[in-house]
């Protein structure tokens, strides 16, 4: 790669006075109209707000902005408190901690970490295509298992594939979840709404790739997208695509617009389906999360494909199960998004 000939750490300093530990800015032909900035942080092991309803208090994230480009991606509200944008900057200006291994290492040799289970994937995908070049996760994995500590993983990125034989080699010290995101198979689809994701037959060969490896994998069937991807025929087919490629649970889940989210997420429909706008309006009018009639009809929707495809006893739309990251209630800020929050789709 050429990568060294791409630095451009004079703009940098101009553009970014406010982002701490600033090593330099890279571009590279290989990652079109993407930018990173590399960083050294001063801590990686992140505490989960309180308040929060996620079944982990710990997470970890190598990247901060995210090139999958999903349009409805809930973290994108983080990416303002770097005084960036929700939107393109979110996708294009990735923010790498280039020292992630070292600095996680060195927190979990603390006397006072009690070796408690930290989640990785909620934020931002750790496994998003620049982990081909940085290789950070080997280093997290290996920081992790040898202070005893058990952690989950959950991603789109097929880059992960390259780290199965670790997994599996570290699952034998420590508890290793493995969670990969697939919303949906219509490639069309998929392209306008995570376009620079892997393709839904990519991510289930990595299914089949982990279970081959002996790995526990679940699916999370997340974000259902109303009007788009939420019948009865789109569900089933995908279950069934998931239950084929061997995975050991499947979690479904509605799509939520938080502040920056909403926002992106609502001009993305009114260019390409401005007829669902006015249904949007009214599933969203209270705010982040669709409305309680929608999750009940969802919910009763998937319950009996859960149950043709054996995966009743673990997810719904309404409960994410416990052996996948969920997604995350609060902000990395740690004010909590309030669920009656009233904000404007369009």
């Amino acid at each position: 790669m050429r990568w060294e000939s791409q630095r451009a750490d004079a703009d940098a300093q101009q553009t970014l006075p406010g982002l701490p530990g600033l090593v330099r800015t890279v571009r590279s032909p290989e990652f079109r109209g993407v930018t990173y900035h590399e960083v050294r942080a001063r801590s990686v092991l992140n505490r989960v707000p309180g308040q929060s309803l996620v079944p982990f208090r710990w997470t970890v994230n190598p990247y901060r902005g995210c090139s999958h480009s999903c349009v409805y991606c809930f973290a994108r509200n983080t990416h303002t408190y770097l005084d960036f944008d929700a939107g393109r900057d979110f996708d294009t200006q990735v923010v790498v901690k280039i020292n992630a291994p070292e600095v996680l290492a060195a927190q979990l040799r603390r006397p006072g970490w009690t070796r408690e289970h930290v989640a990785m994937g909620t934020n931002t995908d750790p496994y998003q295509r620049a982990e081909g070049r940085y290789e950070l996760m080997p280093g997290i994995i290996r920081a992790l298992a040898e202070a005893g500590t058990p952690f989950s993983i959950l991603t789109k990125g097929t880059v992960a594939s390259r780290d199965l034989p670790l997994l599996r080699a570290v699952s034998a010290e420590v508890d290793v979840g493995l969670g990969v995101s697939i919303a949906l198979l219509d490639r069309g689809l998929q392209r306008r709404v995570e376009p620079g994701t892997p393709s839904p037959a990519a991510r289930l060969d990595l299914v089949r790739k982990a279970r081959e490896s002996g790995l526990r994998c679940g699916v999370m069937i997340a974000p259902v997208l109303p009007c788009l991807t939420d019948s009865s025929e789109a569900l089933d087919e995908l279950l069934a695509a998931v239950a084929d490629a061997g995975a050991t649970s499947a979690t479904v889940l509605p799509l939520h617009l938080r502040p920056g989210a909403r926002e992106w997420y609502g001009e993305w429909l009114a260019r390409e389906h401005p007829e669902l706008v006015p249904r949007y309006r009214e599933l969203y009018a209270a705010g982040s999360y669709a409305d309680g009639r929608y999750r009940r009809l969802l919910a009763a929707r998937v319950a009996p494909l859960l149950r043709r495809h054996g995966f009743d006893r673990v997810g719904s739309a309404e409960a994410p199960s416990s052996r996948l990251p969920a997604p995350r209630t609060t902000e990395e800020s740690g004010q909590p998004v309030t669920r009656g929050e009233q904000l404007k789709l369009l």
